[in-house]
Protein backbone atom coordinates (compact mmCIF):
# COMPACT_ATOMS: atom_id res chain seq x y z
CA UNK A 1 0.00 0.00 0.00
CA UNK A 2 1.06 3.73 -0.96
CA UNK A 3 2.32 5.78 1.93
CA UNK A 4 0.12 8.69 2.66
CA UNK A 5 1.18 11.77 1.49
CA UNK A 6 2.50 13.89 4.75
CA UNK A 7 1.50 17.82 4.98
CA UNK A 8 2.72 19.88 7.65
CA UNK A 9 0.90 23.13 8.33
CA UNK A 10 2.66 25.61 10.14
CA UNK A 11 1.91 29.26 11.08
CA UNK A 12 4.91 31.13 11.34
CA UNK A 13 5.65 34.53 13.01
CA UNK A 14 3.60 36.61 15.54
CA UNK A 15 0.52 35.93 13.71
CA UNK A 16 -1.93 34.69 16.42
CA UNK A 17 -5.04 33.55 13.86
CA UNK A 18 -5.31 30.01 13.04
CA UNK A 19 -8.85 29.00 11.85
CA UNK A 20 -7.36 29.02 8.21
CA UNK A 21 -4.80 26.91 8.88
CA UNK A 22 -7.07 24.61 11.01
CA UNK A 23 -9.44 24.74 8.37
CA UNK A 24 -7.17 23.47 5.71
CA UNK A 25 -5.62 21.33 7.96
CA UNK A 26 -9.07 19.37 8.21
CA UNK A 27 -9.72 19.64 4.46
CA UNK A 28 -6.40 17.82 3.88
CA UNK A 29 -6.89 15.46 6.62
CA UNK A 30 -10.56 14.78 4.96
CA UNK A 31 -8.87 14.55 1.90
CA UNK A 32 -6.53 11.58 3.09
CA UNK A 33 -3.54 12.88 3.70
CA UNK A 34 -1.16 12.63 7.03
CA UNK A 35 -1.38 16.35 8.35
CA UNK A 36 0.66 17.51 11.17
CA UNK A 37 -0.19 20.90 12.83
CA UNK A 38 2.72 22.35 14.19
CA UNK A 39 0.56 25.63 15.50
CA UNK A 40 1.28 29.07 16.25
CA UNK A 41 3.99 30.97 16.22
CA UNK A 42 6.92 28.74 14.30
CA UNK A 43 10.13 30.37 13.26
CA UNK A 44 11.07 29.37 9.97
CA UNK A 45 13.99 27.10 11.94
CA UNK A 46 11.32 25.16 13.69
CA UNK A 47 9.40 24.48 10.56
CA UNK A 48 12.34 23.42 8.64
CA UNK A 49 13.15 21.01 11.63
CA UNK A 50 9.79 20.31 11.80
CA UNK A 51 9.18 18.60 8.36
CA UNK A 52 12.89 16.98 8.70
CA UNK A 53 11.52 15.31 11.82
CA UNK A 54 8.53 13.88 10.48
CA UNK A 55 9.50 13.34 7.23
CA UNK A 56 6.91 15.61 5.22
CA UNK A 57 5.99 15.39 1.67
CA UNK A 58 4.48 19.30 1.94
CA UNK A 59 5.50 22.59 3.98
CA UNK A 60 2.21 24.54 4.00
CA UNK A 61 2.73 27.88 5.39
CA UNK A 62 -0.24 29.84 6.52
CA UNK A 63 1.14 33.80 6.88
CA UNK A 64 -1.50 36.91 7.68
CA UNK A 65 1.23 38.70 9.08
CA UNK A 66 2.58 40.79 6.08
CA UNK A 67 6.18 38.88 6.54
CA UNK A 68 5.70 36.77 3.72
CA UNK A 69 8.74 38.22 2.11
CA UNK A 70 11.10 37.45 4.56
CA UNK A 71 9.17 34.40 5.89
CA UNK A 72 8.70 31.94 2.70
CA UNK A 73 12.47 32.86 1.62
CA UNK A 74 13.87 31.86 4.73
CA UNK A 75 12.24 28.70 4.88
CA UNK A 76 12.90 27.97 1.47
CA UNK A 77 16.64 28.41 2.41
CA UNK A 78 16.54 26.33 5.06
CA UNK A 79 15.22 23.73 2.93
CA UNK A 80 18.04 23.59 0.39
CA UNK A 81 20.75 23.76 3.23
CA UNK A 82 19.30 20.93 4.88
CA UNK A 83 18.41 18.58 1.55
CA UNK A 84 14.81 18.59 1.92
CA UNK A 85 13.99 21.04 -1.26
CA UNK A 86 12.15 18.50 -2.98
CA UNK A 87 9.83 19.07 -1.31
CA UNK A 88 6.55 21.43 -1.80
CA UNK A 89 6.80 24.08 -0.11
CA UNK A 90 3.28 26.33 -0.70
CA UNK A 91 0.63 27.90 1.52
CA UNK A 92 -1.72 31.03 2.28
CA UNK A 93 -3.08 34.16 3.32
CA UNK A 94 -2.64 37.64 2.54
CA UNK A 95 -0.40 38.41 -0.66
CA UNK A 96 -0.34 40.91 -3.21
CA UNK A 97 -0.18 39.23 -6.75
CA UNK A 98 3.32 40.76 -6.97
CA UNK A 99 4.35 39.44 -4.41
CA UNK A 100 3.22 35.41 -5.08
CA UNK A 101 4.96 36.07 -8.52
CA UNK A 102 8.11 37.31 -6.70
CA UNK A 103 7.65 34.08 -4.61
CA UNK A 104 6.94 31.48 -6.69
CA UNK A 105 9.71 32.96 -9.08
CA UNK A 106 12.24 31.81 -6.00
CA UNK A 107 10.44 28.50 -5.93
CA UNK A 108 7.51 28.49 -3.70
CA UNK A 109 4.66 26.43 -5.07
CA UNK A 110 1.05 28.04 -5.60
CA UNK A 111 -0.42 30.39 -3.20
CA UNK A 112 -3.80 30.88 -2.02
CA UNK A 113 -5.67 33.62 -0.77
CA UNK A 114 -8.46 34.58 1.13
CA UNK A 115 -12.17 33.08 -0.04
CA UNK A 116 -9.73 30.17 -1.81
CA UNK A 117 -11.51 26.96 -1.75
CA UNK A 118 -9.75 24.31 0.16
CA UNK A 119 -10.88 21.86 -2.77
CA UNK A 120 -8.54 23.77 -4.93
CA UNK A 121 -5.67 23.47 -1.95
CA UNK A 122 -6.42 19.30 -2.04
CA UNK A 123 -5.99 19.10 -5.63
CA UNK A 124 -3.13 21.18 -6.05
CA UNK A 125 -1.36 19.38 -3.68
CA UNK A 126 -2.72 15.88 -5.53
CA UNK A 127 -1.56 17.15 -8.81
CA UNK A 128 2.18 17.92 -7.58
CA UNK A 129 2.25 15.23 -6.14
CA UNK A 130 1.20 13.01 -9.07
CA UNK A 131 3.98 14.33 -11.05
CA UNK A 132 6.79 13.72 -8.36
Amino acid sequence: MARKLRVLIAKPGLDGHDRGAKVVAAAMRDAGFEVIYAGLRQTPEMIVETAIQEDVDVIALSILSGAHMTIFPKVLDLMKENGINDKLLTGGGIISEEDVEKLQKMGVGKLFGPGASTRDAVQYVKEWADEK
